[in-house]
Parts: C-alpha cells; sequence; structure tokens
C-alpha cells in the first residue's frame, strides 16, 4: 500500500493552504492508497514529520511552504535509513530550491506537476549536523541577510536582500578566514564566502550559473578585500553571473569545505542564522529524489 504525507505550513500561501492542500489529494489519489496531512505549527516540526514518514517507509513526503519549511523537510529526510521521494510545493517568498529545479513557482501548477511522478536524484549539503539544498555563507553580506524583516522579504522579494547586501558591501567590512577544499587551502580576509549546490542564490539565477543540482559539487565563490571603487565595479559582474572570470574573486568547484575564523562569526544556512564558525561542510551526491517537471531540464 502506497503512502503520501503532506507536509504543510498553515502561514505559507495567503491562507490558501487548505485549497491547495485538497488539490494536492486529488492529484495523488490514483498514486497512492493513504494520504495524511500534518500541519505545523513551529519551529522542528517539518523536520519532525519528514522523519516520521521515514521511519514509517513512506513513499513520497510533499512539503509545502517556504524555503524554511522545505529545509526542515530535507533535514528530516537526509540520511535515513529509508527516504521517501519529495514533493516541494513552493509558497514562500524566495523559493530558490524550486527555481533551481525548475519547479513552477505557481502552486497549482507546482501540484500538478505531481501527477507526473518524475523523479531526479538531487544533491544536498551537509554543514556539521544540519543539512542544507541551496547554499552556505559567511561574511559580512551573509550577515546583513539577517536584517530584512517579513515586510521587506513581502514588498521587495530577492530585492531586499540584494540591498542589504549591498549597504554591507559598501561599507567595507571583511572577516579573516581560512578555507580548506579539494584543490588546497585559501587564507585572506573576505567580504563573502558563498558555497552554491544551485545556481539560485537569493532569487538571483544568474550568480552560480554553471551549477547544476547533481554535479556532486559546491560552486564556492570567495570575494577578496578590496577598495570600495572596486567593490562598485564588482557588483554588475555578480549580477551577471559573471564572479568566476574576475581577479578579486577566488572560485573553485569543491566536494568538501573547511572553514574557520579567528572570530564566531555566524555560517549562513539556506538563509537562516547558523552556528559560528569553524564548520566542515561536503555534498552528499544524488541524495535524494525530487519530483520535478518532466519536460524541463534541471
Amino acid at each position: 500500500m502506497k503512502k503520501a504525507m503532506i507536509i504543510v505550513n498553515p502561514s505559507s500561501g495567503k491562507e490558501k493552504a487548505k485549497d491547495y492542500v485538497e488539490k494536492i489529494q486529488e492529484t495523488l489519489q490514483e498514486a497512492f492508497h493513504m494520504i495524511d496531512v500534518k500541519e505545523t505549527e513551529k519551529e522542528g516540526d517539518a523536520a519532525a514529520f519528514a522523519t516520521e514518514a521515514c521511519v514509517a517507509l513512506y513513499d513520497a513526503v510533499i512539503a509545502m511552504g517556504g524555503d524554511g519549511t522545505i529545509n526542515e523537510a530535507i533535514n528530516g529526510l537526509a540520511e535515513q535509513a529509508h527516504r521517501p521521494v519529495l514533493g516541494i510545493i513552493p509558497l514562500g517568498t524566495i523559493n530558490d530550491f524550486a527555481r533551481a529545479l525548475n519547479i513552477p513557482l505557481e502552486p497549482y501548477q507546482a501540484i500538478a506537476t505531481l501527477k507526473e511522478q518524475y523523479l531526479r536524484p538531487v544533491d544536498i549539503g551537509k554543514v556539521n549536523e544540519y543539512y542544507f539544498a541551496n547554499v552556505l555563507a559567511v561574511g559580512a553580506i551573509a550577515e546583513a541577510s539577517y536584517n530584512v524583516s517579513p515586510e521587506q522579504k513581502t514588498r521587495l522579494g530577492s530585492l531586499a536582500y540584494f540591498m542589504e547586501g549591498a549597504k554591507s558591501f559598501l561599507s567595507g567590512e571583511a572577516i579573516e578566514i581560512c578555507v580548506e577544499h579539494d584543490g588546497g587551502k585559501w587564507e585572506g580576509q573576505t567580504f563573502l564566502l558563498l558555497a552554491a549546490l544551485t545556481n539560485s542564490v537569493g532569487g538571483f539565477e544568474a550568480l552560480a550559473p554553471e551549477a547544476n543540482v547533481n554535479d556532486g559539487k559546491m560552486h564556492t565563490f570567495i570575494i577578496k578585500k578590496m577598495s570600495v571603487p572596486k567593490i562598485a565595479t564588482l557588483i554588475p559582474s555578480l549580477l551577471r553571473g559573471e564572479l568566476e572570470d574576475s581577479k578579486d574573486v577566488e572560485y573553485f568547484r569543491t566536494s568538501f569545505l573547511n572553514v574557520s575564523s579567528d572570530k564566531a562569526h555566524a555560517v549562513n544556512i539556506d538563509g537562516e542564522e547558523g552556528e559560528p564558525l569553524p564548520f566542515s561542510a561536503k555534498v552528499l551526491p544524488g541524495h535524494l529524489d525530487i519530483y520535478v517537471p518532466s519536460n524541463k531540464k534541471t
């Protein structure tokens, strides 16, 4: 008997969550004999429900919400002995993981892709004891993202992150870090270390254009310390996805990262504040099977 679990953040989706759940149930009823619905009430619920689905041998978990809900579901599924297929219905402001997988950002269109039952193996990352789907970031620019209010996110979307990051960029703040990776070691002062698993970071799909959802690598950019005039010339390259061509940017692809500093800078994990440095991160290649549109290249 095939079983599916729908994990829904009822505060997402402008109070249309009930309608979306009913549509998911209707879409899945031919493929699954039993469909359970779990509503989150607090932080950690989505991860707990996803783990419950693993233990109870569910065949699929459909996570409905913003990037935070999706990240929690991934944390609940990762490295479990049995991992259900993951479906994503994006209801957040940015929806980076859905963008990278070409999952429609319109909820009803995303739900329609579930009917195709088309699977794609996708990499996820592990940083210390946590898991991520999109990006790790360290530096003043990453820390600036914590200043973005929910109102700013709703009103400005990805532009809100860019505006806060630009202010930090132009303030000239840099941190000292040591980075070990597949190709060796880098030490120095940086405005930002960013390691991307996908090509969508903060809603900007050109930031890491070569990143693929299952290439087994973190596409890593280290923006070196530089003068304010140089910073201003770098911003257009960032927006065009040409950072790796700049001599002021260290770029490499790696399967692991060890990052340390003499100060307790926090690592940004999929847009949320994580633990302070140091951290060790690695790629778990093709770790999750995810429902994606069959007619899209992902």
